[in-house]
C-alpha cells in the first residue's frame, strides 16, 4: 500500500507539473520557458536516488526539513514531471501546424485552439509516452528502500534479513510488483486502443 500510495501520488504530481511545463513552452513564457528547459535536463540526467539523497540529506542543511514519505512523493514528482513535460511537447508538436492556422482563421482564440484542436489530438499522440512514463515511474519507487521507506524492497530486504529466505522473498518481490504493473499496462493498452482515430495510431 504504501508503494502504490506513493506511485499515485507522486505520478499525479508529475503530470501536473508536465502540464505547466509544457504550457509555459507552448506558449513561450519569457524566463520561464529557460527555467524548464534547464530543469528537463538536470532531472532526466541525474538518477532518480541522488534526487532522493539532495532532497533527504541535502535540503535539511540550508533549513529544509522533510520526512521519508514526503521525499519519495517529491523525488518521483521532480523526475516524472519531466518525462511528462516531453511527452505532452511532443504530442502537440505532432499536431499539423495548418490546422491550429486553419483555427486561427475562424476566429478562435489560443486557448480555444488549445482545447479544442491540439489537445484532443496531442492527447491521442502522447498517450504511448504517457502510459510508458508511469510504468517507468511505479518501478522507479523501488529505490525507495534507501532513504527508510518500508516499501516493497524495503520490505523484501528486511525479510531476508530475518529469515534468510533470499529466493522466497524475491520471488514474491516480483510477484508484487507484477500485480502493481501488469493491470496498469493491460489498462493503458486498452485506453489507447480506443483512443486511436484515423490519421494516428496504427
Amino acid at each position: 500500500m504504501l508503494t502504490l500510495q506513493i506511485g499515485v501520488l507522486g505520478i499525479l504530481a508529475s503530470i501536473a507539473i508536465g502540464m505547466v511545463c509544457t504550457m509555459i513552452q507552448y506558449f513561450k513564457v519569457p524566463v520561464a520557458r529557460q527555467i524548464v528547459s534547464v530543469y528537463v535536463e538536470i532531472s532526466r540526467n541525474t538518477p532518480l536516488l541522488i534526487q532522493l539523497f539532495f532532497i533527504y540529506y541535502g535540503l535539511p542543511k540550508i533549513g529544509i526539513r522533510t520526512n521519508p514519505y514526503a521525499c519519495g512523493v517529491a523525488g518521483l514528482a521532480f523526475l516524472g514531471g519531466s518525462y511528462m513535460t516531453e511527452a505532452f511537447r511532443s504530442g502537440i508538436e505532432a499536431v499539423d501546424r495548418v490546422q491550429t492556422e486553419s483555427a486561427a482563421s475562424l476566429g478562435l482564440s489560443g486557448l480555444q485552439i488549445l482545447r479544442y484542436v491540439i489537445f484532443p489530438q496531442a492527447l491521442t499522440i502522447s498517450f504511448p509516452a504517457f502510459m510508458a512514463n508511469v510504468i517507468f515511474l511505479l518501478k522507479e519507487t523501488s529505490v525507495f528502500s534507501a532513504i527508510s521507506l518500508m516499501d516493497l524492497m524495503f520490505t523484501a530486504k528486511d525479510l531476508i534479513g530475518l529469515y534468510y529466505q533470499t529466493a522466497e522473498s524475491l520471488f514474491l518481490l516480483v510477484v508484487f510488483y507484477l500485480l502493481i504493473l501488469l493491470p496498469v499496462s493491460v489498462l493503458g493498452s486498452f485506453i489507447e486502443r480506443r483512443m486511436r482515430y484515423a490519421g494516428f495510431g496504427s
